[in-house]
């Protein structure tokens, strides 16, 4: 893979490279976070490993950056390892974390690690539609009877997981991990608090012909109802605008 390393101290950069070279990847190698946007607008990359305390544009600068118009695999080695800063860059788009001093086996199996779990998410890009909702992961919209549902990342992330799974018991755990991230810490609170406002926006009520439920102990489950009212979607009342995610 071509992999790009954003390090500001040569010797650690020359280690990282040196290890991914002998791993069989292409390292590019930068110091300054402007000199690795530039090259990430004109190259193709299948990974970013960011150091975060740089000149000029800082690890977590270049990664809000980057994520505003990519999703492509980023993992932080950095020497700051307190939980603030690792649950700061997760929120921003981290897909991994790894404080200094990095090993060697463990570098190779986290990008593995997060190139399989965008793989995957790249194989289930593919639009779909379930009765009047159209889903397309690539644009990350959803529309409900044509019209544009508005919702927040997480918000999204959550209701494709329901949309997808319907009929099926979701465990909190699992949704944490889809959603946020298997090294996130999430709530309890912050997941009931996502399921209410995708109830709310998607109208997954029985008046229309949907039951999103609580399973006591256990998760979440999305069933159709048995007895729907006949009631458009359309009229339900969106009390939630895409704010700050919880």
């Amino acid at each position: 893979m071509r992999i790009a390393i954003l390090e500001d101290d040569p010797s650690q950069l020359e280690l990282l490279g040196h290890w991914l070279a002998l791993a069989g990847h292409d390292p590019q190698r930068f110091e300054h976070g402007g000199e690795l946007l530039k090259a990430i607008d004109l190259e193709g990359f299948d990974v970013l490993i960011l150091d975060w305390n740089l000149p000029g544009l800082s690890g977590i600068d270049v990664l809000r950056q980057v994520r505003q118009g990519s999703k492509l695999p980023v993992i932080f080695c950095t020497s700051r390892d307190g939980q603030d800063d690792v649950v700061t860059a997760l929120r921003e788009g981290a897909d991994d974390y790894l404080s200094k001093p990095v090993r060697r086996m463990e570098l190779l199996a986290r990008i593995e690690s997060v190139t399989r779990r965008a793989r995957r998410m790249h194989a289930k890009a593919k639009a779909f539609q379930l009765d009047c909702f159209h889903v397309d992961p690539a644009e990350r919209t959803i529309t409900r009877d044509g019209a544009l549902l508005e919702l927040t990342d997480k918000d999204f992330d959550l209701a494709v997981l329901l949309l997808r799974n319907l009929g099926r018991l979701l465990s909190r755990s699992y949704i944490s991990e889809v959603v946020w991230g298997a090294d996130a810490v999430v709530t309890s609170r912050t997941i009931d608090t996502h399921v209410s406002r995708i109830r709310l926006k998607l109208g997954l009520v029985p008046e229309y012909g949907w039951e999103l439920k609580a399973v006591y102990a256990h998760g979440y489950r999305l069933d159709r109802a048995q007895r729907a009212a006949l009631l458009s979607p359309t009229k339900v009342t969106n009390r939630w605008s895409a704010e700050e995610e919880v």
